[in-house]
């Protein structure tokens, strides 16, 4: 009780941070890059360009003495990148699996302190990760299955200790560009579920509006903008969990002052689908073997049924 009363304090003082900071206009955010048919030969391109437009931007790394971002940059090397900008915290958008031939695509939309140089060097707890696992377990539950998933840094995400991070101005824009790149893949007869950690969650809850996705699972959530499920106004199933072990509990779901997005997901009254996630932590819902992976993966794979509650 005494950590939330502080949790509650500490978001309140921050309103004058938080106030002064909208008060500087920000950069304005780099664009995804069309998307190109998808098709074989279409994706093949993009995914060659990409390839040499990282192997440029690890070389400049490198070279301005930034060997972290650069090590990160150079393990890249090999996958197949959708979409890549090294400017400011970077964007990213790396494809597992064959995009061409996919039925059923799955995003993973992460959260706060993703960038470049965290996009894949945390094992499954990063985007990168987290997408490999995703793959695997839907692989090993359904062998036959046409999934793609995409492991999509569509949008400048905020610092965990910044600002930001306690309103939805970063969010918004992630929404502006999170909805076009699914309408598109949506748009030949491919089914989409997305699949929204953390801060990435109020990506997905301002994204939502009459988005034509499947189903929208969202975990480690602080709030999703919304009070409800109705008020996403969404087709898709809402599907919601929190590991026990997820520090996230103790966060008050609070909407004050312009700060904070509201109702806890995982909550009765926000109306979604209570999802078992296990013992899982803040960063360990794609762990290998736990509940919330395998779930997770169902979800991907449009099979609700099979997904334990």
């Amino acid at each position: 009780m005494r950590f939330r009363r502080m949790a509650a304090i500490a978001a309140i003082v921050a309103v004058v941070g938080a106030t002064s900071a909208a008060l500087v206009p920000p950069d304005p955010p780099d664009r995804l890059q069309p998307m190109p048919a998808l098709s074989t030969r279409a994706l093949a391109a993009r995914y060659a360009a990409d390839s040499a437009a990282i192997a440029r931007a690890a070389s400049t790394a490198r070279q301005a003495g930034n060997a972290e971002l650069a090590t990160a940059l150079t393990k890249m090397d090999g996958h197949h990148f959708l979409d890549f900008n090294p400017r400011g915290n970077g964007l990213a958008v790396e494809i597992v699996g064959n995009l061409a031939r996919a039925k059923r695509v799955a995003i993973l939309v992460p959260g706060s302190d993703t960038s470049l140089t965290t996009f894949g060097s945390r094992g499954s707890a990063s985007p990168a990760g987290a997408a490999v696992a995703l793959a695997a377990e839907a692989h090993r539950l359904d062998p036959g299955s046409h999934l793609a998933v995409i492991a999509w840094l569509g949008y400048a995400a905020p610092s965990t200790f910044s600002p930001g991070v306690l309103t939805s101005g970063d969010a918004m824009q992630g929404a502006n560009a999170l909805r076009p790149f699914v309408k598109d893949l949506a748009s030949d007869g491919r089914r989409v579920a997305l699949l929204c950690h953390s801060y990435g969650t109020v990506v997905c809850g301002l994204a939502a509006h009459h988005l034509p996705v499947t189903d929208i699972a969202v975990f480690g959530s602080p709030g999703m903008d919304a009070s409800s499920v109705s008020a996403l106004h969404s087709p898709a199933r809402m599907w919601a969990c929190r590991g026990t072990a997820d520090w996230m509990k103790f966060v008050p779901h609070l909407h004050l002052f312009g700060l904070g997005f509201g109702q806890d997901p995982t909550a009765a009254a926000f109306g979604a689908r209570r999802v078992d996630c296990g013992a899982a932590g803040h960063s360990g819902y794609f762990r290998r073997d736990g509940i919330a992976l395998r779930n997770l993966a169902y979800i991907a794979l449009g099979e609700p049924g099979s997904v334990t509650r």
